[in-house]
């Protein structure tokens, strides 16, 4: 067998498309990538809100002050057209309109998550807010538990790092 093939948790080897399942599922279980999936999946929400908070508050608004439903139209340039083909105009409201969506995203992300923990995080400083309290005799236990296990090599791990060295003994003699 060859030595750069990985082993489950059983010391079953793996070969070919089983060695590339493990590597993956090892890959998916560490908690950056589902930290960052769970970020992925709030953020396109969050996006959602404010596209729906431009279209039902702010459209109207424009369309209010400028005589148009949205931004999209408010600034085209042309239609140039050469030859017998009829051009595109260059719409630089909707550019404008992708501007404002994106400044309300980042005054409500300002407005709504990073001024009110900067707020929170300054009166711990001045001792006005209580620390949070120490974790419960359970959960320290746990911790040390998941510590140890995070140290353990795992299958990925032995993986990426190639084939172990030979325990080192006398030289065989001749």
């Amino acid at each position: 067998m060859a030595k750069d093939q990985a082993t489950t948790a059983t010391g079953r080897r793996l070969t070919g498309l089983a060695k590339v399942g493990q590597g993956f599922k090892d890959f998916i279980s560490r908690g950056n990538v589902v930290d960052l999936a769970v970020g992925v999946v709030i953020g396109a929400a969050f996006g959602k809100v404010i596209s729906a908070f431009v279209e039902a508050v702010i459209n109207p608004l424009v369309g209010w002050i400028f005589g148009q439903p949205n931004l999209d139209h408010l600034w085209d340039i042309g239609p140039y057209s050469w030859g017998d083909e009829p051009a595109q105009p260059i719409q630089v409201g909707v550019v404008i309109n992708a501007l404002v969506q994106f400044l309300l995203t980042a005054a409500a992300i300002y407005f709504l998550i990073v001024l009110p923990l900067n707020a929170l995080a300054a009166r711990r400083k001045r001792g006005e807010e209580a620390e949070p309290a120490a974790p419960a005799e359970d959960i320290l236990l746990l911790q040390e538990i998941r510590d140890l296990l995070a140290a353990r090599p795992n299958a990925a791990a032995a993986n990426d790092a190639g084939p172990a060295a030979p325990p080192p003994g006398p030289p065989p003699a001749y």
